[in-house]
């Protein structure tokens, strides 16, 4: 008989971040109902917070000196109030024809995060992060070899996609002016061990300005390593994002050692999770595997993940591995990963394999950042 597990709390944290200095109360912490009380607080007319609103968001300005609509001596005291600078750029470097960007974020307390613009002919996507550093441990992966420093405020996770958005909107990215389509939560750190700010931050990308970029939310995926709870979580939110499971091994024994919160959450918890999230909202779950040479490439690992997948709203998406320096882990063997794709395809999956853009420019989460200082 298998030992019971407590049930979570309502508001239970299930990793708590290490506190450090609260990053300054920004425009994009708060609602926009916030916002309005916010100005009012300040003895300002409340509609004054719609239209900074829709000059931040919706204009992408952030030059309060354009802001004409507001009384010039209004707009230096609603940006010293309200628009502090959180992201301080320390290293930015680009490859494939400058239309892959990554770029380093100094945070106010010294921390360091990623973010990834990624321009393709049909769309634009930004990789973000949530926290500065991640604290799963998985050991393929560079971010969780640095463990986690802490998780970002909903500001400095909006603030990543503002800044790239405002680079296309100023044609400074290759292949002029743009907009950003879609935003996948795939950067350092779990966003589900963050969830309050990351879904926060979700509703602010989807709102319509002045409340928010006014994404679509089927072009915003978060991915999570298997925090049942908070999966479940996500189903009841009304947020119709694409839910991305990093699965990596069908079987428990290696799925213990490859994603450790595995011993927590089994492979077949999780699952279950993934398929009641897909049931209520009605979008695909995205399964992630990235295939490591001999480790969990095995043709009957595939047979396995089709077992388990066959019959479900799912995708696979394969992940040729990154790799780390120092790292004993590798990619696949193109033998090896045209099998493990072909099994999968002959069981009737849908799968692609992802494209290995940024590996010259350290391209593995937190690889870049873990160099810079």
């Amino acid at each position: 008989m298998s030992e019971s597990k407590p049930a979570m709390r309502p508001g239970e944290l299930l990793f708590e971040a290490p506190r450090r200095g609260k990053p300054p109360r920004h425009l994009m912490d708060l609602s926009p109902e916030q916002r309005r009380a916010a100005f009012a607080e300040l003895g300002l007319p409340a509609f004054r917070a719609d239209q900074v609103s829709r000059h931040w968001l919706g204009r992408l300005s952030d030059d309060p000196d354009s802001w004409t609509d507001l009384p010039s001596e209004m707009r230096q005291q609603v940006a010293k109030m309200f628009l502090p600078e959180l992201l301080n750029p320390v290293r930015v470097v680009d490859c494939d024809g400058g239309t892959t960007v990554k770029s380093v974020w100094r945070l106010h307390d010294g921390a360091l995060v990623e973010s990834v613009l990624m321009r393709y002919p049909e769309r634009v996507t930004m990789c973000i992060s949530s926290q500065a550093g991640c604290g799963m441990n998985c050991p393929f992966c560079a971010t969780g070899q640095a463990g986690l420093t802490r998780n970002l405020s909903t500001a400095e996770i909006v603030e990543q996609v503002l800044a790239g958005s405002r680079s296309l909107d100023r044609g400074q990215i290759a292949g002029g002016p743009g907009r950003v389509s879609n935003v996948v939560f795939m950067g350092m750190g779990e966003p589900m061990a963050n969830y309050g700010a990351v879904v926060e931050s979700v509703r602010r990308l989807i709102s319509p300005a002045p409340s928010g970029l006014g994404l679509s939310a089927r072009g915003i995926t978060v991915s999570t390593v298997g925090l049942v709870p908070r999966m479940k979580d996500l189903a009841t939110e009304g947020l119709p994002v694409t839910l991305a499971l990093s699965l990596h091994a069908p079987d428990d024994e290696l799925r213990n050692t490859l994603v450790p919160v595995n011993t927590r959450w089994p492979v077949a918890e999780v699952l279950n999770a993934a398929w009641e999230y897909a049931d209520r909202t009605h979008r695909r779950i995205s399964i992630e595997y990235a295939l490591i040479r001999d480790i969990n490439d095995q043709a009957w690992r595939a047979e396995l993940l089709a077992d388990l997948l066959v019959g479900h709203l799912v995708h696979v998406n394969l992940i040729p591995l990154n790799p780390t320096p120092g790292s004993i882990w590798t990619a696949s063997r193109p033998a090896d990963e045209e099998t493990f794709v072909r099994i999968l395809r002959d069981r009737g999956l849908a799968v692609t394999v992802r494209g290995t853009r940024g590996r010259e420019i350290d391209g593995a989460c937190g690889q870049l950042a873990a160099a810079t200082t």
